[in-house]
C-alpha cells in the first residue's frame, strides 16, 4: 500500500465525512466498493505530502466526465481487534511490545483508518488511497497474528 499523509488523530472518521461531502458537491454518485489494484489496470495517485490531495483527485475525475467514484473505507472493529489480540497472545512468537500495541489500538475502535477513492477512465482505474499511521501498524500486527501459531496449508489450485 502506498503511504500517504492522513491525520493520525482519533478523529480520522472526519475524513470519511469530508470525502462524502465532496461527492455530493462534485455531482458524482458514490459507488461503495474496493478497487483491487493488483488485479486490474490501475494508477495510484501520488499526493506527495499534500493531505488535501484527494480534492485534486476528485476534481480531475470530474474534468474527465467520470459518472461515479468508488469509495471504500475501513474502520477498526472491536471484535476484530479482540480476535487479533488473542491470536498475538497465543502465538508462537509472542511479543509483549506487540501485545501492548494491540491494547493501544483500542483507542481507535470505530475510527476510520483507511480510505480509497477511485474512478475509471479509458480502461484504467485511477485510485487514491490514504491510511493513518495506526492503520499501518494494525496491518503489521494483523500479519503477525495471522502468521503466528500455525502453518499454512497449501490448497490445490483450481486448475488442478
Amino acid at each position: 500500500m502506498m503511504k500517504l499523509h492522513v491525520s493520525t488523530s482519533r478523529r480520522s472518521d472526519d475524513h470519511e465525512r469530508r470525502y462524502d461531502g465532496l461527492y455530493r458537491r462534485s455531482g458524482h454518485a458514490p459507488f461503495f466498493g474496493y478497487v483491487a489494484c493488483d488485479e486490474i489496470p490501475s494508477v495510484i495517485w501520488d499526493s506527495g505530502q499534500n493531505p488535501d490531495g484527494w480534492k485534486d483527485f476528485v476534481e480531475l475525475a470530474k474534468s474527465t466526465g467520470a459518472a461515479f467514484l468508488t469509495m471504500h473505507s475501513w474502520a477498526l472493529d472491536h471484535d476484530e481487534l479482540e480476535r487479533m489480540s488473542q491470536q498475538l497472545a497465543e502465538g508462537d512468537f509472542r511479543s509483549e511490545d506487540d501485545l501492548e500495541e494491540s491494547r493501544w489500538l483500542k483507542a481507535y475502535i470505530g475510527k476510520t483508518g483507511f480510505v480509497q477513492l477511485g474512478w475509471a477512465y479509458q480502461g484504467c482505474v485511477f485510485v487514491y488511497e490514504a491510511g493513518t499511521e495506526w492503520y499501518e501498524r494494525y496491518q503489521q500486527l494483523r500479519e503477525l497474528a495471522d502468521d503466528s501459531g500455525g502453518f499454512m496449508i497449501d490448497e490445490p489450485d483450481q486448475d488442478e
